[in-house]
C-alpha cells in the first residue's frame, strides 16, 4: 500500500492540550440530541426525500421525543424551502420543538433562510463556513484574516435578521474543525459569541464538526476539551459536536467528546450521511441506556423507527447494525446459545412476576430485547454452528417442550449433521420434524388396553415395530413395565432407564409427549412418543427405542 502518500494527524493539526480530564469523567445524563437526517442525511441520499417522506421522518422524530430537529437547507433548494414553509404555515411544529435551519455564510442565502422560517416560534439559524487550511486555500482562496472577516460580516447579517424576530437563536459551525488550527477556531467562535451577545437566557451554539474523521477518538476529545476550557462566556455557549465516521469510530468520538465537555450531539438515525455517514444517534442513545442512563428518547419500538428510516432514506439497515439490525439479538453459536438459555431462565426465575422491570444480567445480551420492542423468538436460531442449548431453546419456545439433557446432547449431533449437509438455517418446525424422524416410532400402536387389577396393570397390545408385529398381554406394576415384558417375549430385551412426560398445547389441542431412554442390546437409545393419551405416548416412546435398533 502506498501509505507514504498520507500524513499522520500530528503533521496536519496542532493539539495543544497536554493534561486532560476527560478520561476520568463519566456520562450520567444524556446530551441534547439533534437529528440532522432531514438536512445532512438527506443531502447524502442518491434520491433525496420527497416532501411526503420528509414529513413522515419529521413526525417520527417528534414522536420519539427529539426537541431540536434540523429540518433542511432552505436556501439550497426549492424543495427544502417549501418544506420549511409548510412546517410554518400548516402548524406542523409543536410548541416545544425547536427547528434548526442551515445556511452558508452569505448574505442572500441568510436572508432566504430567514424568509423560510417566518412564523415559526422557536428557531436556530445554523451558519457554517469551512475553516481548515486546505479548504481555505483550495476551496475558498482566502487567508485566515480574510476568512474571519467573511464569517464575521455574515454573522452580522444573521444578527440583523434574527434580532428582528422573536425566538431565534444562533449556531455556528467551523466546518472541518478537527483539521483547523485551534487558536483560529477560538478566535472566530469568541468573536461571534460577543457579536451575538450570548447569555444564559439566549446561548450561542458553537458546533465543532469532525467533518472528515482523520484521527483516533481520543484526539477529537482533546480538541473538544481544549475548546471547552478556552471558549469565552462558557456558561452562555452550548458546545456541540458533529462527528463523521470516515474511520469507523464516529460513535466513540462522540462519546469521548461528551466526556470532554460537549453538551449537544448532531447525528442521524442509524448513521446515514455522506461517505461513511454521520454519527449514529440510535447507537449513542442505546449505549447510554445499556449503562443505566436514560437517553430521553423513546426507542421502545425500534423496528418501527427502522422501517420509517428505511422507507424515507431508501437504504436498508444492516442486519448486524448495533441494536437495530435483524440479527443483533440472535445467537447461532452453541456456546452462546447455551449461556443465553441459562441466563434467560435465571432472569425469569429471579424476576418473578415482573421480568420486564427486573435488573438485567443475561450473557451475550447487553440489553433486554424487549426494551426496544423485540421478543425472544429470534434470540436463538440454529445452524451448523449451533449446540444443544440452542436446539433445546427453539423447541421450548416453539413447542413448549424441555428436552432431557441426555437427549439434547444426542439430538444436537444429528441436527449438526443435517445442517452441515444443507448448509442453511434450521427452523423450529424442521427441528420438530427431525426429532420424530430420528426418535419416533415409525411403526404403529394399533390397539392397546389397560386393566387395573389387584396384582398390577394388565396391558394388552397390538403393534408393529420395525415392520415386525408385536402382540401380547402382560401384567406388571405399570403399563410401561408390562410392555417391556411383552417385548421380551418377542426377543427384545428392553430396560427403561428414564421416562419423562410433558404436555404440548392447551385445552382440546393438548397432547402428551414422552421421552424414554432405554438400554437395548448393551447400548442406549432415546425414543419420543406423542399422543392425546399420556399412557399411549409413554408406550410409543418405548416402542420407538426398539424401532431405532431394528
Amino acid at each position: 500500500m502506498p501509505s507514504h502518500r498520507y500524513r499522520p494527524y500530528t503533521d496536519r493539526v496542532q493539539v495543544p492540550l497536554t493534561e486532560r480530564s476527560w478520561p476520568s469523567n463519566r456520562t450520567t445524563v444524556a446530551p441534547l440530541w439533534v437529528p440532522v437526517d432531514l438536512r445532512d442525511g438527506n443531502q447524502a441520499l442518491a434520491e433525496p426525500m420527497d416532501p411526503a417522506r420528509k414529513r413522515r421522518f419529521f413526525e417520527q422524530l417528534i414522536a420519539m421525543g427529539y426537541k431540536e430537529i434540523e429540518v433542511g437547507y432552505p436556501s439550497a433548494s426549492q424543495t427544502d424551502f417549501d418544506f420549511v414553509r409548510d412546517l410554518a404555515t400548516l402548524g406542523l411544529v409543536p410548541d416545544d420543538i425547536t427547528v434548526v435551519v442551515f445556511t452558508a455564510a452569505r448574505t442572500d442565502l441568510i436572508e432566504r433562510t430567514f424568509e423560510s422560517v417566518r412564523g415559526l416560534p422557536n428557531v436556530v439559524l445554523h451558519m457554517y463556513t469551512a475553516t481548515a487550511p486546505t479548504w481555505r486555500s483550495v476551496v475558498l482562496g482566502r487567508d485566515r484574516d480574510e476568512l474571519h472577516r467573511l464569517i464575521f460580516d455574515a454573522a452580522q447579517d444573521v444578527a440583523r435578521c434574527g434580532d428582528a424576530a422573536a425566538g431565534v437563536r444562533y449556531e455556528f459551525s467551523p466546518e472541518v474543525f478537527n483539521l483547523t488550527e485551534p487558536d483560529f477556531v477560538l478566535e472566530v467562535c469568541n468573536s461571534l459569541t460577543e457579536l451575538w451577545d450570548a447569555c444564559r437566557d439566549r446561548p450561542v451554539i458553537h458546533n465543532l464538526p469532525a467533518t472528515v474523521e482523520i484521527a483516533t477518538p481520543n484526539v477529537y476529545a482533546d480538541q473538544i476539551e481544549y475548546m471547552h476550557r478556552h471558549l469565552d462566556r462558557r456558561d452562555s455557549v452550548i458546545l456541540s459536536v458533529h462527528p463523521h465516521n470516515d474511520r469507523g469510530t464516529g460513535v466513540a468520538a462522540a462519546e469521548l467528546a461528551v466526556l470532554a465537555g460537549a453538551q449537544r450531539v448532531e447525528g442521524c438515525l442509524f448513521g446515514n450521511g455522506e461517505r461513511t455517514g454521520n454519527v449514529d444517534l440510535v447507537t449513542l442513545a442505546l449505549n447510554l441506556h445499556a449503562q443505566g442512563v436514560d437517553p430521553m428518547i423513546d426507542f421502545s419500538d425500534l423496528d418501527a423507527v427502522r422501517r420509517t428510516v428505511e422507507y424515507c432514506n431508501r437504504i436498508n439497515v444492516h442486519e448486524r447494525h448495533p441494536y437495530g439490525g435483524d440479527l443483533v439479538y440472535t445467537a447461532f453459536s452453541g456456546t452462546h446459545q447455551d449461556a443465553i438459555k441459562k441466563g434467560l431462565a435465571r432472569h425469569r426465575a429471579a424476576a418473578g412476576t415482573d421480568p420486564d422491570h427486573a435488573p438485567w444480567d443475561v450473557p451475550y445480551l447487553p440489553i433486554d430485547p424487549r426494551d426496544v420492542g423485540r421478543d425472544y423468538e429470534a434470540v436463538i436460531r440454529v445452524n451448523s454452528q449451533s449446540g444443544k442449548g440452542g436446539i433445546a431453546y427453539l423447541l421450548q419456545s416453539g413447542y413448549g417442550i424441555d428436552l432431557p439433557r441426555g437427549l439434547q446432547i444426542d439430538f444436537a449431533r444429528r441436527v449438526q449433521c443435517t445442517a452441515d449437509d444443507s448448509g442453511v438455517e434450521v427452523t423450529a418446525q424442521q427441528l420438530w420434524d427431525l426429532l420424530f424422524a430420528e426418535y419416533g416410532n415409525h411403526g404403529e400402536l394399533a390397539r392397546w388396553t389397560v386393566e387395573h387389577r389387584e396384582d398390577g396393570d394388565r396391558l394388552r397390545v397390538e403393534a408393529t415395530v420395525g415392520g415386525a408385529p408385536v402382540e401380547g398381554a402382560a401384567t406388571a406394576s405399570g403399563p410401561v413395565e408390562a410392555l417391556t415384558r411383552i417385548l421380551s417375549e418377542h426377543g427384545r430385551e428392553v430396560e427403561v432407564l428414564s421416562l419423562a412426560a410433558q404436555s404440548v398445547g392447551e385445552g382440546s389441542d393438548g397432547r402428551a409427549i414422552t421421552f424414554a431412554q432405554c438400554r437395548i442390546d448393551g447400548g442406549t437409545r432415546w425414543g419420543v412418543g406423542l399422543d392425546s393419551s399420556v399412557t399411549a405416548s409413554a408406550l410409543e416412546s418405548v416402542l420407538a427405542t426398539v424401532a431405532g435398533t431394528a
